[in-house]
């Protein structure tokens, strides 16, 4: 059975709530989570670093593993929906433990740390790898597909928005006790309470206006080994894997070094007072609320750019740019405000064409994969996605913690000069070589659009005979 009617314009904004929330737990974690546990925790970021690694081990197995138990689930609601209805409200409770901060012994703080992140992971996967899934079995249409993950990168975006615009301001509105003194680990508590509460009740959302239509051609569930075996003989998957992996490295690698950059880097912090709210932004605050709107220019320009070009191209010359605008970022210093801004500005437009094309084309090898062996893993293919992901933001983190650590950074510290050119290194270079990597990847992959169209027509008339 398929159905490739267009998607309703309800059904698109329902789809996008699932990564405004997504997004809004992701960018918190990618921006601040390092922070948070050296500067406010109180743990060394070289242990945050392997920390971050460690537990990257587990996860990387339990998300295929969610990809395979959502593909064998079935209810009144589909495969795929049941799961963002079930994990949306121990969503926001573990988010709200990974950001409580109670007093312990330092190995205490580090148990604590590695049980409330690991935790986290897990529930992350348990509702994003069904959620990401989801797109490939609401339609076929590949261009439909692609503005449906548009739709998707808008609403990321606009969450990764309001908690960069929000989290300082509300950990300094929520920090403030009694004779003027600050409590950080209670700012940020707070603010996570408020974030939680607003991710699960747009999950609900999610949930409740969106449909699944696509069925396998085949009506017999696959046994694990067949979807194993298809999986390990994609090769555009693994391509795509290894993409995506470099691509996230060099994102959450400037993320993750954007806080140390301002805090650490510029000796004036303030940007902006709003006399009327008596409240000052951060340049960090600024910085990253302009990356993330320049991250929907990207978006809202990827869909007419890719139909012009095709997916591939449009991937490797967006990635082969912000490689190029990373490296001269290294050869600015804090009297360059605006040069910073406008650099921060091009490289996030070009880095949010990046993830529309990603979430697309991992529609598209399902299709291949179906098409070449007959039968369809929806679950186990996105759930590499998510996989590539977090594989990609979690070697990025933990780079960032060994490179601080390498060049001799000390938390709430005035820092070496050798400390404050890793934290360059990290905001430029190092970024701009994972960019590179994946272009040498995309060049490799083969599932061009021509190709896909190809695919699809072959599969519309094998689900029209059965």
């Amino acid at each position: 059975m398929m159905k490739t009617e267009k998607l309703s314009f309800k059904e698109k904004v329902g789809y996008g709530f699932g990564d405004f929330a997504s997004s809004i737990f992701w960018k918190i974690f990618s921006v601040y989570l390092l922070y948070y546990y050296t500067d406010v925790f109180g743990i060394s970021a070289a242990v945050v670093g392997t920390m971050f690694l460690i537990t990257r081990i587990w996860d990387t197995a339990f998300d295929p593993l969610v990809g395979i138990i959502s593909d064998r689930t079935h209810t009144k609601w589909g495969k795929f929906r049941p799961f963002i209805l079930w994990i949306a409200l121990p969503f926001g409770l573990i988010g709200i433990l990974t950001f409580s901060a109670p007093e312990l012994s330092q190995s205490g703080k580090i148990i604590y740390a590695y049980c409330t992140y690991t935790l986290m992971m897990m529930i992350y996967s348990l509702i994003n790898v069904p959620y990401a899934s989801l797109m490939g079995v609401m339609t076929a249409d590949i261009k439909e597909r692609t503005a449906l993950s548009s739709y998707r990168f808008v609403f990321a975006f606009a969450g990764s928005i309001l908690v960069l615009g929000l989290a300082e301001p509300l950990v300094d509105y929520f920090g403030k006790v009694q004779n003027g003194l600050f409590d950080a680990q209670r700012g940020w508590q707070y603010t996570m309470i408020i974030f939680a509460c607003i991710a699960s009740v747009l999950f609900y959302f999610t949930f409740a206006w969106t449909r699944e239509r696509i069925l396998p051609v085949k009506s017999t569930d696959n046994s694990l080994r067949d979807d194993l075996r298809d999986l390990a003989t994609n090769k555009p998957w693994f391509i795509l894997l290894a993409a995506g992996i470099a691509t996230l490295i060099f994102n959450s690698l400037r993320d993750g070094s954007a806080i140390f950059y301002f805090k650490y880097y510029f000796t004036n912090q303030n940007a902006v007072h709003i006399p009327f709210l008596n409240l000052h932004l951060n340049y960090s605050t600024l910085y990253l609320v302009l990356g993330q709107g320049a991250n929907i220019i990207g978006v809202l320009l990827v869909k007419p750019v890719a139909d012009r070009l095709g997916k591939k191209k449009t991937f490797a010359s967006a990635m082969i740019l912000a490689g190029i605008l990373s490296l001269f970022f290294y050869s600015l210093d804090e009297t360059q405000v605006a040069y910073i801004f406008i650099l921060q500005c091009l490289i996030s437009i070009c880095a949010g064409a990046i993830f529309p094309l990603l979430w697309s084309m991992y529609g598209d090898i399902a299709d291949y994969s179906e098409w070449k062996t007959g039968r369809r893993a929806t679950g186990l293919i996105f759930s590499s996605s998510s996989m590539s992901q977090k594989l990609g933001w979690t070697m990025g983190g933990a780079l960032t913690g060994w490179i601080l650590a390498i060049y001799g950074f000390e938390a709430n510290a005035i820092q070496t000069d050798s400390a404050k050119n890793g934290i360059r290194l990290m905001m430029s270079i190092i970024p701009a070589i994972g960019a590179l990597i994946s272009v040498i990847f995309i060049y490799f992959y083969s599932l061009t659009d021509a190709k896909m169209y190809a695919i699809s027509e072959e599969l519309e008339k094998r689900r029209n005979h059965h």
